[in-house]
Formats: structure tokens, C-alpha cells, sequence
């Protein structure tokens, strides 16, 4: 479970860009995060991740505080942009080295591009490509393969989305739902798309100056109700 108590960053000028006073996410739920740019939605995955610190309150990856521990970090990985990326690296040997952080042999690491192969859509493995000479797209299938390396259970993917043609959306929409089927494993999708996060999470929160404004239990209703939402 995650848990977010009293959470909220400000920076130096001033200006207060998250304040949620209480948030639970359940072990093995699928979460969605939506909002407008500036809502805060990279900013709580950053605290989340530890990438910067609270102003105030803490947020707890099964019951670890992530600013004063790095206990979580062996169950959770992310893929927020291509920062998190090694340039100089080809995608193979980005993953081999994920693979070796997370304890994962080369076997393992290659039965899980192979399950993927259609995702890279044979465009990235084999390629000899240095990862910064790949487009914004496939930069983005190498991060988001490379967060599911070593069966973390908690995955955080921003944006996911975003640079990805209409199959490959696809592709990443039945991978998402495929890790949601399983009840030890917690996704957290943020997205300015509300069709596809809709489609891929059971619970939608959506974000506004750094507020909860909105948290509902996905349904037939729910895509409605967000536009008319963000309609105003």
C-alpha cells in the first residue's frame, strides 16, 4: 500500500505545487493519475520516488518512508522520462544492466524482451542504435520494458502515452492490464489522455492546482464524467 499523509512541496518562490492531506493506493490496484499541465502529477511520482524531497508530510511504499529509506527501492521502479535513461548505451545493454541491479541474469532479462517483442515492433532490439539516437517513441518502449525488468511490484510509468503511435498505445494498454491482473503488483499510470486511462485503471485521480478534486472508482460513467470536468 501506499500512503500519503499531509503531503506538500513548495518552492522557493513561494509557490505551493502539491498539498494532499491524505491518499491511499491498495496493494495490486491500478491507479490513475489525470490532470492539466501544472496540476502536479510529476511532482507527487518525483516525491514518491524520492527525486525531491516533501515540504511537508511523507509518503510510505508499503509502509517504508521513501524520503528517510531506501528500503522500497528493490520493489519499485518507474519510468518517468528519458533521464532516467544511459545515452551512450544500446537497448540491450541498458537492460542487461537494469537486469543486474535488480538481481536478473541475462536469461531472465532475454525471456522478458522476447515476451515483448512486438511492443519494440523491430524497431530497437538488434539495432546497434545508441539509445540517444532513437526517436522520442522508442526512447519511451525501452524505459517502460526496462521498468518491468525483476518483477518490481510497484510500477510507476508518467506519461506513458505520450510519443507512441496508435498500435503501439495498444500494445502498452494490454500490458498495463495484463500486470493490473495480478493482485501483488501496483501500477500508477499518469496521463493527459482520459480514454486510455481510463481503459487501463480501476481508479481514477485527477489533480488540480495540486489538489484532489476528483476519486472515483472506474465505471461506464467515469470517462463522461471527467470531461465534463475539464470541460468547465
Amino acid at each position: 500500500m501506499i500512503q500519503v499523509n499531509n503531503l506538500t512541496k513548495t518552492y522557493n518562490n513561494g509557490v505551493k505545487v502539491l498539498h494532499i492531506s491524505n491518499l491511499e493506493i491498495p496493494k495490486g490496484q491500478s491507479f490513475g493519475l489525470v490532470g492539466n499541465n501544472g496540476a502536479g502529477k510529476t511532482t507527487f511520482f518525483s516525491l514518491l520516488l524520492d527525486l525531491i524531497q516533501p515540504t511537508s508530510g511523507f509518503i510510505k511504499n508499503n509502509d517504508i518512508q521513501v524520503n528517510t529509506s531506501e528500503a522500497w527501492k528493490p520493489f519499485t521502479s518507474a519510468f518517468i522520462d528519458e533521464s532516467f535513461l544511459i545515452s551512450y548505451l544500446t537497448a540491450e545493454e541498458y537492460f542487461y544492466f537494469i537486469g543486474d541491479l535488480r538481481n536478473q541474469n541475462k536469461a531472465d532479462v532475454d525471456a522478458l524482451l522476447n515476451k515483448h517483442k512486438e511492443f519494440f515492433n523491430d524497431e530497437i532490439l538488434n539495432s546497434k542504435k545508441y539509445l540517444r539516437d532513437l526517436s522520442k517513441g522508442n526512447m519511451k518502449k525501452v524505459g517502460i520494458i526496462a521498468a518491468l525488468i525483476g518483477n518490481p511490484e510497484v510500477i510507476i510509468l508518467d506519461e506513458p502515452f505520450a510519443n507512441l503511435d496508435p498500435t503501439t498505445v495498444n500494445r502498452l494498454k494490454k500490458i498495463i492490464k495484463e500486470l493490473s491482473e495480478n493482485p501483488d503488483v501496483t501500477v500508477l499510470v499518469s496521463s493527459h489522455d482520459l480514454v486510455h486511462t481510463v481503459e487501463v485503471c480501476e481508479r481514477i485521480v485527477a489533480l488540480n492546482k495540486g489538489e484532489v478534486v476528483k476519486d472515483i472508482v472506474t465505471s461506464g460513467e467515469t470517462l463522461k464524467e471527467l470531461e465534463a470536468f475539464f470541460a468547465v
